[in-house]
Formats: structure tokens, sequence, C-alpha cells
């Protein structure tokens, strides 16, 4: 294993996870890490970024690409190829020389395509949409635009890793609602934790990490709390194309108000293009639009014309593939012995750490040592009695990954 960067750790860390990687790390005095220089210039930087330290699932990501073989059940990334059709489209854009800016709010072609989608799912008179650069780039920008100094967000835990560090970073507070054991939604929770200070409700369905998708009856119930309560509802649907049971409820389909996020990188499997989009009413799009032109400009311009071909592309058997790994994970743990809710959608199962295995991160450890990736909850919960596994893989990695689990799990 090569030498690692320590300097990024706080107590937070969950050590023990990436001990292997710390092992190598030595003696860094001798090689400038605590040069007067680097503490001089470390004195610049903004409070806010002593809030938050580097995400626990990107640590495994690294570890992994320093281990030799290893059963990588960790990243919430699609293992199969992007059509050909969409990488054809792209490299055409590109040698057309559409790789200039293009308008903030998307090409014309693709923003009218997505608009079309959404007022046929919709039919709501007031509802626009933006492309963005990722989900995670309409997730900033809705952050900056709604969130003051001091506003709560209510969020479920588990929760994916993003959502309190960006209320964070805006100068908000992240209320959680707690979710377990079953990870359904108690509206009745919800309602407790509503303030005066209460800005917006986070929801994310199907979920990450727990792959549980909401009940239309959750879904009502939580957008008629936030007419009522004048709230702004934020709904990352990300996942939404991998609900394996049903097509997931949107709250927007209750409460014209909703503020979606969506994208193509999970669908498509086009992670690394950042590509995404958002739908709302049209005052908080145009606003999004407005911060747009000042932080990513626009989304990438010739991958733009690509997604054009992704809505035209069926993906229906890459759907019903990951249905057939789900399954065969779930069927694997439940004969192992593990506890966990059935996950609905995404491509995540949310176990919890069996009776006398320690924590979550001590399981994971565990884990690690025997060349399993997995992510401890604390990654993404106040809790620790829980890790993810992503079914993102191929069949023959996720059966190597159970046959750890069942070396190390319930005897």
């Amino acid at each position: 294993m090569g030498r690692c960067r320590t300097d990024s750790l706080n107590a937070r860390t969950p050590s023990r996870l990436i001990s292997a990687c710390y092992r190598h790390s030595g003696d860094l005095s001798d090689r400038g890490y605590f040069n007067p220089q680097s503490q001089m210039s470390t004195s610049w930087l903004a409070q806010r970024t002593s809030e938050f330290d580097s995400s626990g699932i990107r640590k495994v990501f690294d570890l992994a690409a320093k281990m030799t073989d290893p059963i990588n059940l960790s990243i919430g990334q699609p293992d199969f190829a992007v059509p050909d059709a969409i990488k054809e489209a792209a490299i055409e854009a590109i040698r057309a020389d559409k790789n200039g800016y293009s308008v903030t709010q998307g090409i014309p072609e693709l923003q009218q395509a997505l608009q079309a989608r959404i007022d046929a799912e919709y039919g709501h008179a007031d509802r626009r949409v933006l492309v963005t650069s990722g989900t995670s780039g309409a997730l900033v920008l809705a952050m900056l635009s709604l969130i003051d100094p001091g506003d709560e967000v209510i969020c479920f835990d588990p929760y994916f890793v993003m959502y309190p560090t960006l209320v964070g970073m805006v100068g908000g507070r992240p209320v959680m609602v707690d979710t377990y054991p079953d990870f359904r939604i108690d509206i009745e929770k919800v309602a407790a934790a509503i303030t005066p200070r209460t800005k917006m409700i986070l929801l994310n369905s199907p979920a990450n990490p727990t792959g549980v998708v909401a009940t239309e009856d959750e879904i009502k119930s939580l957008a008629g709390l936030a007419a009522k309560h004048n709230l702004a509802l934020l709904s990352d649907e990300i996942y939404r194309d991998f609900s394996y049971e049903a097509s997931p409820t949107s709250p927007a389909t209750f409460n014209d108000q909703t503020i979606v996020v969506d994208g193509f990188s999970k669908t498509y499997g086009v992670t690394g293009w950042r590509l995404g989009w958002i739908h709302g009413p049209s005052a908080i799009i145009d606003k999004l639009t407005m911060l747009q032109q000042y932080t990513f400009v626009c989304a990438p311009h010739p991958l733009q014309h690509a997604a054009l071909a992704a809505l035209e592309t069926d993906m229906s058997d890459h759907i019903t593939n990951y249905k057939k790994r789900r399954d065969l994970l779930a069927q694997g743990l439940h004969n192992a012995g593990y506890e966990f809710t059935p996950p609905g959608g995404a491509f995540y199962v949310y176990p919890k750490v069996p009776s006398g295995k320690g924590t979550a991160t001590e399981f994971v450890t565990h884990a690690i040592e025997n060349q399993l990736l997995v992510i401890p909850g604390n990654i993404f919960s106040r809790r620790d009695t829980h890790f993810r596994i992503s079914y993102a893989a191929s069949t023959e990695t996720i059966e190597r990954g159970l046959e750890v689990l069942r070396q190390i799990g319930p005897q």
C-alpha cells in the first residue's frame, strides 16, 4: 500500500475504518507537512470549512484504489457501460464544436424536452425547469437561494451524506427526524420538528443509503404538511428510475410548490458528466438560473446534446438487471442471518450490524481486513448501528461480498 496524506483528518473521522492507510503514513514532520508557511495559509480558511471533513465515502473510494483486488460494494455508481447512442451523441457534439458556453438555463432542445415531460406528468401552470451541473449542483443552488443563516432544514436520518453539509455551508441548521428501525416517515415526528425557524423539508425517495421508497400516503402527508406551514419542500429524485415494485410518488403530485431535483447520472451511468435538472415554481427557478450564472455558468455544453439522446434510450433492461442483483443480495443477507429493511429502490441495502459485532465502524473495519469495502452507518446517520452495501456491482462481486459477510457475521 502506498503512503497516504493524513492532514485532512479530525476527531470525527472513523479512524479504524481507514487504519490500513495510516499504518504506512510514517513521520510527517520530515516531509514538510508542518511547514510554518502551510500554517500561514490555513489561517486564511473561512470558518465554515471547519464544519465539515472529506466524505467518508470518498475516503473508502481512495482506499479501494490502494488495495489489491478489493471486493468493492461501497460506491453508489452504476457499473454498466454508457449506451453507445449516448456516447456517440457526445462525440458528435464535441466534433461539431459545441464546446463553448451554452445558455445558462440549458440548450433549448434539452430544456424543451424536459419541460414537455414535466408538463405531461404534473400539468402545473407555473412549473419551470433548469438544466444544472449535476443533481449536486442543483442542490447547491437550491440551498443558496432558499436558506438563510439560522434557518432550519428538516432531514430524515439516515440521510445522503451531502445534505447536512450543504445546509451548514449556507449557515442553516439541519434538524434530523429519526426514521429507525424501518426507515418510514412518521408525519407526527416531522410535525413535532417544525419550529418558527423551519424553512425547508428535504426528502430523498428512493433513498440513499437505505433503498427505501416512501409510500404514497407518506408522500401525500408530507406534501400537505409543507403546504400547511408554508415550507419549501425539496425532493431529491435522482433514483426514481431505480424503483422495482412500483413507480415512486413525487410530492409535486400533491403540492405544486414542490421543488424537484433529478438527473442523468444514475439512470444512464454518466456520473462523471455532471448533468442534472431542477424544476419548480417559476419564481424559484428564475432565481436559481441567476445564481447558476455566477457559479457553474452552465451544464457541460456538448454533454447536454448527449442528454437528448439519453432521453430517447430505453434503460429498462439495466433496471431489471439491478432488480435481480437486489434480490440476490437480499436473499443472501437473509440466509446469512442479517436484519434489514427490504429495499424497494436505488441500489443499496442497509443492514443492521449483527449483535455482538460492535459498532458499524468496527464491523466495517473487520470487513475491510477481509478485502470487503462497505460503508459504516455513521457516515449517513447520527447512529453507528448499520452499514451500507451497494449492489451496483457484478454478480460475481456481490457473491464474493456475501461470502465475506457470512464469514464475519452471524454464526
